[in-house]
């Protein structure tokens, strides 16, 4: 009995030196890199899951190739999503538009342990009647539809950030920044290629609650503030997961900065994680990873 646990002792003690060696050692080998080198890494490492990083502002977004691209867009998405703990506010605005009933959805809140913000455009075959667009499976704009468009998510301090481009689906996500979805306001601008389709959308989003002194209208350009969600309520169901996937959430942030705590930058942070917890480095990006199960049953079920 004595040998056993003075084996178990040992090998714990073994466990603990050749952890905080190795610990040691991939804190030495990111100091010893530059900026330039650490960045590339990340860019090669994070885009076969459909993201870039941007260096300059320590953001990942969705590139326009994404994988995620082939699932497309329907309701059952959003209504999973806080069982993989994301939990945010969402804002679809539906318009019909060239035969085709389109879709520009608007999320911002919590991705995990990211903070983040999304744009998506899709559309259907078809025209859908109001009744049936939570049971339709949308497309994803193709490359000659996609649109111009931005935004700027900020918080109750006023920590902002942002993209823009020409996007089916412009995101942002800020790693280890925990936040309540309604602590966030997102100021969005769409780019319509002409005026009959700004028009559709604008009427969409007045369907949607707005008002025409929230909508701000320059050219083609259409602005508003996405602040909370106006018609959306939760069911019981629903309302559990958010508050036990947040509370999972903050932890788990706390946990990312504690276990990266040898550095301040987010570069450093993401690499010291790859290198030290390569399965939790996995699971940070898997933002929107449930899109795949949830198609897959939903077409069954269709």
């Amino acid at each position: 009995m004595y040998y056993l646990l003075f084996a178990l002792l040992l090998l714990a003690l073994l466990g603990c030196i050749f952890f905080h060696c190795h610990r040691k050692k991939i804190i030495c080998k990111i100091s010893s890199m530059d900026c330039c080198t650490k960045c590339s890494i990340i860019k090669e490492l994070v885009y076969p899951f459909g993201y870039c990083f941007h260096c300059d502002s320590g953001i990942f977004s969705s590139t326009t190739d994404a994988w995620q691209k082939q699932a497309g867009y329907t309701w059952l998405y959003d209504y999973m999503a806080p069982r993989f703990q994301m939990v945010f506010d969402a804002l679809p605005v539906y318009f019909d538009y060239h035969s085709r009933t389109w879709l520009i959805e608007f999320w911002k809140g919590q991705y995990g342990i990211n903070t983040g913000a999304e744009i998506g455009i899709y559309h259907a075959d078809s025209i859908i009647p109001e009744t049936d667009y939570k049971s339709t499976w949308f497309s994803c704009a193709q490359d000659n539809e996609m649109l111009d468009c931005s935004f700027v998510l900020c918080n109750r301090q006023n920590d902002c950030l942002r993209n823009a481009g020409r996007h089916w689906w412009l995101t942002a996500f800020l790693v280890g920044c925990f936040s309540e979805p309604s602590a966030l306001s997102m100021e969005a601008t769409v780019c319509f290629p002409n005026r009959e389709m700004l028009s559709a959308f604008v009427d969409g989003l007045k369907r949607a609650g707005y008002r025409d002194d929230s909508i701000c209208v320059k050219g083609l350009h259409v602005s508003f503030v996405f602040c909370r969600n106006i018609t959306e309520r939760y069911n019981l169901i629903t309302r559990f997961w958010r508050r036990f996937s947040q509370w999972k959430n903050r932890i788990f942030c706390k946990l990312y900065l504690w276990v990266t705590r040898p550095f301040t930058c987010t570069e450093d942070r993401i690499l010291y994680l790859y290198y030290y917890l390569p399965a939790a480095f996995r699971k940070l990006l898997r933002l929107r990873r449930f899109n795949k199960h949830c198609h897959k049953h939903h077409c069954k079920e269709s």
